[in-house]
C-alpha cells in the first residue's frame, strides 16, 4: 500500500480516529449518565452498543478491504462516524443518541479495519501500531484535560470523536483504490493461515478486552464516588495515565522484538491484572492514581504486541482485523459488565473478578505467542559443483526445523512469448513470486534479488 521504508501515516491517522471512541469511553458513559435521563447501567449499555457496532464492522470487513478498496472503505467509515457521533452530540433525545452512537461505532470499526489490514501488510507492523497508539493516547490525554473545562453535557466527547474523524479525510487520498483480492497461482483466494493459533487468539481476546474495559467504563464513577474526587481531578488522573501510556508505547517501540512477544504479553497481562485490582479498591487519590497510571502504562505495551502477533499470522491482515474485532466484542460488553458487577458486588469485588479473568486469559495468549515465535534456521551450505545433478537433498537435512509455522512465499514459473531481435516470438520462463512478477515487485519499490539458476540441461536461465 505504501513504500516499505516510509511510515504509513494515513493508516496511523485512521487507527487514531477508529480507536478514539473507546479511549474516551469513561467520560462518554459518565456524561450520558449525568446529562440524559439514563441510569448508570443504561449509560453503560449505550457505550456497549457503540462498541458492539464497531466490532460488527470489523467482522463484516475483515476479508473485504482488498475487494472494496482501502480508500472507499475509509471514507465510508469517516462519513458514518461524522454523521453518527455528530448527530448524537447535537440532540438530547435518548433514542437519537443511541442510534447515532451505533452508526458512529460502525464508522469507527470500518476505519479500524482498514487501518489494521494495511498495517499488517506493511513492512513493520509493530512500529506502525506503536505510532498509532502513541498518537491516540496523546490526543485522548489532551481531550481529558480539555473537556471538563468546556462545560457539562454529553455532546463534547462525542463531538470530539466526530471532528477527529473529519480531520482524517485528507489522508485518505493516499490510500489504495480497489484491488483484486490476493489469490494463489490457480486463482483461488488463499485461506486463512495459522487457523488454530488465530482462532485461539481470537477466542481469548474478548475476555482480555472485557476485563479491562469493564473497569475502564466505570473508572470515572470509582474516582467520583468511591475515591471522592472532583471531575477535574479525575480528568487530570486520566490525562496523566494516558501520558504514562505514551511512555509505554515509546518503550515498546524502542524495545521492538528483542524480547519476543510471549514475555511482554504474558507478564504484561499479569501486571495489568494487579493494577485493575488496585484501582477498583481505591478509596483516595494516591491509590486511584497509582492504579490507573500503572495500568495505562502497561496496557498499550501489551496491546501493541498482541496486534503485531495477529499481524504476523497473516500478511493480508485478516487475522489482525478479526482479532481486533474480537477484542471489540469484549470492549463492547465491558461498560455493561462493569456496571452490573459493581452494582451487585461493589467495586473492590468487581476488580478481583476481572483480575482473575485476565490471569486466565494470559495463558492461551502466551501460548500462541510462543507457538508462532520465529525460529532460527540452521543452514548447511552445499557446494553446487560437488552435488550430482540427479541427487535430491531432503529438505529436513538442509533445514532440520519444523516448517509448518514459517511464512511461505509461493514461487512459480510461467512461459511467456518474448520477441527476439529478429521479430520472432521466443518462449521464455518468467518467475512469479506470490502471484506477482519480478518486474511488478520492482516497480512497486520492493527490493528483489535476482539469482541465475541452471536447469537440468545445463543451460543458465536468468531470473
Amino acid at each position: 500500500m505504501f513504500a516499505p521504508r516510509s511510515m504509513p501515516w494515513p493508516l496511523v491517522a485512521l487507527f487514531t480516529a477508529g480507536y478514539l471512541a473507546s479511549y474516551l469511553l469513561p467520560t462518554t458513559v459518565g456524561r450520558l449518565d449525568s446529562a440524559l435521563p439514563l441510569s448508570a447501567t443504561q449509560a453503560g449499555a449505550v457505550g456497549s452498543a457503540l462498541l458492539l457496532s464497531s466490532a460488527s464492522a470489523g467482522f463484516a470487513l475483515a476479508a473485504r478491504v482488498d475487494r472494496f478498496g482501502a480508500r472507499a472503505l475509509a471514507r465510508l467509515g469517516i462519513v458514518l462516524a461524522v454523521l453518527g457521533y455528530g448527530s448524537a452530540a447535537l440532540t438530547d433525545s435518548v433514542p437519537a443518541v443511541v442510534l447515532g452512537a451505533v452508526v458512529g461505532g460502525f464508522g469507527s470499526g470500518t476505519m479500524t479495519a482498514v487501518a489494521a489490514s494495511g498495517i499488517a501488510a506493511g513492512r513493520d507492523p509493530h512500529r506502525a501500531t506503536t505510532s498509532g497508539l502513541l498518537v491516540v493516547s496523546a490526543l485522548a490525554g489532551a481531550l481529558y484535560l480539555t473537556i471538563p473545562r468546556l462545560g457539562p453535557g454529553h455532546g463534547l466527547p462525542l463531538g470530539a470523536v466526530a471532528l477527529t474523524a473529519l480531520a482524517v479525510w485528507p489522508f485518505t487520498g493516499r490510500l489504495s483504490a480497489r484491488t483484486a483480492p490476493a489469490a494463489g497461482p490457480d486463482g483461488v483466494p488463499r485461506p486463512l493461515p495459522h487457523r488454530r493459533a488465530g482462532l485461539l487468539l481470537a477466542a481469548t481476546m474478548p475476555c482480555w478486552s472485557l476485563a479491562q474495559n469493564a473497569l475502564w467504563g466505570v473508572s470515572g464513577r470509582i474516582g467520583l464516588g468511591q475515591a471522592h474526587l472532583t471531575e477535574i481531578t479525575v480528568g487530570a488522573v486520566f490525562a496523566t495515565a494516558l501520558g504514562a501510556g505514551l511512555l509505554g508505547v515509546v518503550g515498546a517501540g524502542a524495545l521492538g522484538s528483542r524480547l519476543g512477544r510471549a514475555l511482554p504479553i504474558g507478564l504484561g497481562t499479569a501486571l495489568i491484572a494487579g493494577c485493575i485490582a488496585l484501582s477498583a479498591s481505591a478509596t483516595d487519590l494516591p491509590s486511584f492514581a497509582l492504579g490507573e497510571i500503572a495500568w495505562n502504562l502497561c496496557y498499550p505495551v501489551v496491546l501493541s504486541y498482541v496486534i503485531s502477533l495477529a499481524a504476523a499470522l497473516d500478511a493480508r491482515g485478516r487475522w489482525a482485523v478479526l482479532v481486533g474485532s474480537a477484542a471489540s466484542l469484549g470492549t463492547a460488553a465491558g461498560p455493561l459488565t462493569g456496571s452490573v458487577l459493581s452494582a451487585r458486588a461493589g467495586f473492590p469485588s468487581m476488580g478481583e473478578v476481572l483480575a482473575a479473568v485476565l490471569l486466565l486469559a494470559a495463558v492461551p495468549m502466551t501460548a500462541v505467542a510462543l507457538r508462532t515465535a520465529p525460529r532460527r534456521l540452521r543452514v548447511v551450505e552445499i557446494p553446487i559443483a560437488a552435488a550430482p545433478r540427479t541427487e535430491v537433498v531432503p529438505v529436513g537435512e538442509v533445514w532440520p526445523v519444523p516448517f509448518q509455522d514459517l511464512p511461505v512465499v509461493e514461487i512459480s514459473l510461467r512461459e511467456t512469448p518474448v520477441p527476439d531481435p529478429a521479430g520472432n516470438d521466443v518462449r521464455a520462463q518468467e518467475i512469479l513470486v506470490g502471484g506477482a512478477t519480478v518486474r511488478d515487485l520492482s516497480a512497486k519499490g520492493i527490493p528483489v534479488v535476482q539469482i541465475p539458476f541452471t536447469d537440468t540441461s545445463g543451460a543458465t536461465v536468468p531470473a
